[in-house]
């Protein structure tokens, strides 16, 4: 007589609960209507997100009458290419966009620097001071960025100890960048979340401090690098107050402080396809990076290296 081996049902793990039970979502009228409401909300993303900047990407190659007659039109009356040339020749933007770019790129260096080696110290060396600074750099995201204009700029105006002023120069921007409390806990929280036994077999194989860094610590932090170049990048390209404060020279000023004031003189196309240049960059840099976001390869390719 052969027996039969009974199955016991599988218990329905937590972790696949949601709102709609997997009976419910056999059902052929609930099925449809979530794919329904996923699709509405993925256009009206699509709309709210995307829908600004392919306006002014349209915009920008339009007539002026046509964007004020009928701004939601598709070229009513064809291209005019001409309005990317004018913007980029004609009032120098193609300075103030190698201004922002400088602007943007030692910003970025400068928050990298300082967010990596800050993490460094606070999660991989771990002095016996490193958890009362890390209190401290928390305790500056509690300070309104407002109240320190006024201390800030004057240190600009007169650094402390070499009596040099810092104004109309790209050090007023990108020292001060340096001071993100925010990126630094980003760095340190993944690092925290890296395997010690890594470190500690570097260790016992005579590496020092900056070599445990060079070559096992920042191979591994690909994805935290990613998201501090991205928010550092995008954050000093639309910086607007503090470059407005501290460059004052035409020269050296970045688009975002230079466009508005150069809209009252300029027609509207030419605004308009100014503006569109000044966001290809921050978009190609986010597209670029944009996977590092959720790739996690670099520690498991470190872990089994």
């Amino acid at each position: 007589m052969t027996g039969r081996t009974r199955t016991t049902p599988k218990a329905p793990d937590p972790a696949d609960r949601g709102i709609v039970s997997d009976a419910d979502l056999r059902r052929p009228g609930i099925r449809y209507g979530l794919r329904a409401v996923h699709g509405l909300l993925l256009a009206a993303l699509l709309v709210t997100g995307l829908g600004p900047v392919l306006w002014l990407a349209k915009a920008a190659v339009t007539p002026t009458q046509d964007t004020l007659r009928t701004p939601l039109a598709v070229f009513p009356h064809g291209i005019d290419l001409a309005n990317l040339a004018e913007a980029w020749t004609r009032f120098d933007i193609d300075l103030h966009f190698v201004n922002t770019l400088w602007l943007a790129l030692g910003s970025w260096a400068v928050q990298l620097l300082v967010a990596v080696t800050g993490g460094y110290v606070l999660s991989v060396l771990r002095p016996w001071y490193a958890r009362i600074l890390n209190w401290l750099v928390l305790s500056t995201l509690f300070v309104p960025a407002v109240v320190l204009l006024v201390p800030l700029y004057l240190t600009v105006l007169d650094v402390p100890g070499l009596h040099v002023s810092l104004v109309n120069t790209f050090w007023a921007v990108w020292l001060p960048a340096g001071a993100n409390a925010f990126n630094v806990l980003l760095v340190t929280r993944f690092f925290d979340g890296l395997p010690r036994e890594v470190f500690e077999a570097a260790r016992v194989d005579g590496a020092g401090p900056f070599r445990l860094g060079w070559s096992i610590v920042l191979p591994m932090s690909r994805p935290v690098l990613g998201v501090v170049s991205v928010l550092a990048f995008v954050t000093a390209w639309k910086d607007f107050l503090w470059p407005l404060l501290v460059l004052r020279d035409q020269a050296v000023q970045p688009l975002s402080v230079r466009l508005p004031a150069l809209q009252d003189y300029v027609e509207l196309e030419v605004l308009l396809a100014a503006l569109a240049v000044s966001t290809v960059i921050p978009v190609l840099i986010f597209l670029l990076f944009q996977r590092l976001f959720l790739d996690g390869a670099g520690i498991s390719g470190a872990v089994k290296g």
